[in-house]
């Protein structure tokens, strides 16, 4: 059987032995009693590199980031986050579920708000017939912008915008690791701009599972009750968490590695007669606009004869990820497979 290169999503990759002998030699506990030490140092660990209080250990981002809903809003209250936002988009309809949370879908470059907007999109508290503005979600990077970055000072507009409407922001992070590498901030300064932040681990930084939510220590007390209600509570958890702390150590330098590559495969992709469009590859995704004489579903399996495996992102959208387990070597196959369709 023909090996296959998977840029579905840098979700697909497998443990490093390195990441296996950390996870079978962890110590554990019982999490749920708050007797795990291993979930206990990612937790802190985190929360430290960002300036916050405290952490929680979750299966998934999409976890953290619906406590996080819950935990600043009241059932009735609005959100408001970019209309292709993954709190929205991809999270099976959590905020109305969850949270009970009605949504304004806002417009953006590339899935990223302004705080300049943010006045006219509030809405009049005074009027019953509205849901009261409550919450702001940002995602950086993000993903449906193809992998693009908020600018740091945008971010300090945004919040200090936020803080003057009344609004409360929280970070969709789940790729937030790609975009501190690439622009070097601060991840203190970075972080004192959000209430809550979500950090996945099992995107680029490798792990097979595990996002963590990070806030004050009051804000995790009152997570930690959520996420036992969305039947999150996890007990040896240790073993999953020792992953992220490996992660942290190995694999956040090298994320440029993958951006490295992404730019050369946007540019092979851009080449192609048939490509109209290529977002700006800013990190670790390709996300590539194809002409209607090419349907969609026949250049994904034009590909995946070849050896590399796509998935479609939206009407004649296609989407590629470089990740951990892709090295110069696939690199070279697939823009192999890429120039053979010319």
């Amino acid at each position: 059987m023909k090996a296959m290169i998977d840029l579905r999503s840098d979700t697909v990759t497998r443990p490093t032995k390195g990441m296996l002998d950390a996870m079978m030699s962890a110590p554990v506990g019982d999490d749920v009693f708050g007797e795990d030490p291993t979930v206990i140092a990612l937790e802190q660990r985190l929360a430290k590199m960002f300036g916050k209080e405290a952490g929680l250990f979750c299966p998934s981002g999409t976890m953290t980031n619906q406590i996080a809903i819950r935990l600043h809003t009241v059932p009735g209250q609005e959100v408001i986050c970019h209309k292709e936002a993954h709190v929205y988009k991809y999270e099976g309809g959590g905020i109305m579920v969850n949270s009970l949370c009605s949504v304004k879908l806002v417009d953006g470059n590339r899935g990223r708000l302004k705080a300049a907007d943010l006045p006219h999109l509030i809405n009049n508290p005074e009027d019953v017939h509205l849901p009261v503005s409550k919450l702001v979600c940002l995602e950086d990077t993000a993903n449906r912008g193809g992998g693009a970055i908020y600018d740091v000072d945008e971010i300090a507009k945004i919040a200090a915008m936020c803080e003057q409407l009344g609004l409360t922001l929280h970070l969709d992070g789940a790729r937030v690791f790609n975009a501190m590498v690439e622009t070097g901030a601060d991840t203190i300064n970075y972080g004192k701009h959000f209430a809550t932040i979500s950090i996945c681990l099992s995107k680029g930084l490798g792990t097979p599972v595990g996002s963590v939510l990070l806030g004050s220590k009051e804000q995790i007390k009152a997570a930690r009750r959520i996420r036992k209600v969305l039947g999150g509570g996890m007990r040896q958890a240790g073993i999953l968490a020792a992953a992220g702390l490996y992660a942290l150590d190995h694999h956040v330098d090298r994320l440029k590695e993958d951006h490295r590559r992404a730019k050369v495969l946007g540019a092979a992709m851009q080449e192609l007669p048939f490509v109209t469009e290529v977002y700006p590859v800013d990190t670790n995704i390709v996300v590539a606009v194809v002409d209607e004489k090419m349907p969609l579903n026949n250049l994904i399996d034009r590909l995946k004869e070849k050896g590399v495996i796509a998935v479609p992102f939206g009407p004649q959208m296609l989407r590629m990820v470089t990740h951990l387990d892709v090295n110069d070597q696939h690199l070279d196959l697939v823009l192999e497979a890429i120039r053979s369709l010319k």
